[in-house]
């Protein structure tokens, strides 16, 4: 009776939000649709809304860089396998029947009252991975051992935990902004370096772009962002990496050192300091000196199999375009003041 009660209180929610056909893709209409469906799916299974958002994002990032995957159809891109919903040994991989389908294993579930557990309507799979991620219980650990058996692919487990996490944190979907990642007011040059032979430690390409910079100017955040590692490396010295909710991992190397307090498992957002421009790195902890100060900016993005570098030097220009327009109409709001 209490699920019952509960489904209806959920449902009624649902179907009062009309989707929001005429929105663009990807707006703030559009996205916060969304977010309050997740919260009513919420309602219903206990599974915190942003690990369903998470999960939704995580494979919409996989759906844009892999054309062996399905593109989500509607609003929804999570996508349940056949033969996971309806279970491997089932002689019918569209049954539609609950009974059936936990019989023979499957993990669908009839998540909008129809009697149907239908793997195509986007209520029934968010309620179905719902269920099958909260089954051991709603805190961050069982979540994440849910994820695992669902993927079995300890990055993704980690990087919708860490997406969902950037989630709760600013209680919002739409987290696209980026700043670029040295201050307009210092001085800096950069060039596309991306590609390019490096030869200490053994040849190699160039995995990113180098910013030249004087020695303690700011490094900022790019993006709204979970930071997933700081540390020494013998290549990069003193570097930190931060996952985005698009799956992009921006990397940054040879600092002089970090924002005082600053740690792995922070969230970070566009403009923030993270650090500041050195020359660390080619040699033991706290080798520094052997090349002209300047930041090493990386992205990398994970597609589900493998993990992958992509030149940045075009999204640097971007977001330096971006930055020092945002600057200009800030000081015109200044100047009128």
């Amino acid at each position: 009776m209490r699920r019952f009660l509960a489904f209806c209180m959920v449902m009624s929610l649902t179907l009062a939000l009309t989707f929001p056909s005429a929105a663009a893709k990807d707006s703030p209409v559009e996205t916060d649709w969304r977010k309050q469906v997740f919260k009513n799916v919420e309602m219903l299974t206990g599974l915190p809304w942003y690990y369903l958002a998470a999960m939704d994002q995580y494979e919409r990032n996989l759906q844009r860089v892999r054309r062996d995957l399905p593109r989500k159809k509607g609003w929804l891109a999570i996508h349940v396998p056949a033969e996971r919903w309806a279970g491997v040994i089932n002689p019918d991989q569209e049954d539609q029947m609950e009974v059936s389908i936990q019989y023979f294993g499957g993990i669908g579930r009839d998540g909008n009252g129809d009697g149907k557990a239908n793997r195509h309507d986007p209520v029934d799979v968010l309620y179905t991975v719902a269920r099958f991620l909260s089954h051991l219980g709603t805190d961050e650990d069982a979540i994440r051992t849910g994820l695992w058996q669902y993927y079995h692919q300890p990055i993704a487990v980690d990087t919708i935990t860490h997406i969902a996490k950037i989630f709760a944190k600013f209680d919002t979907l739409k987290l696209d902004a980026h700043v670029f990642p040295l201050p307009l007011q210092y001085n800096y040059t950069y060039h596309s370096t991306w590609g390019d032979r490096r030869g200490w430690g053994g040849l190699r390409i160039h995995e990113g772009t180098d910013i030249f910079a004087d020695y303690g100017t700011p490094v900022l955040s790019t993006c709204y962002g979970y930071i997933e590692l700081m540390g020494w490396n013998k290549y990069g010295g003193w570097r930190l990496g931060i996952r985005d909710v698009y799956n992009n991992y921006h990397y940054y190397a040879h600092l002089n050192g970090f924002r005082k307090k600053l740690k792995q498992g922070d969230i970070v957002k566009p403009g923030d300091v993270v650090g500041y421009v050195g020359s660390s790195g080619y040699g033991p902890p706290g080798t520094s000196g052997k090349f002209p100060p300047h930041l090493h900016y990386g992205l990398y993005k994970f597609n589900g199999r493998t993990i992958y570098s992509f030149d940045p030097y075009p999204h640097l220009k971007a977001w330096e375009r971006q930055t020092r327009k945002q600057w200009r109409e800030m000081k015109k709001k200044k100047r009128k003041k």
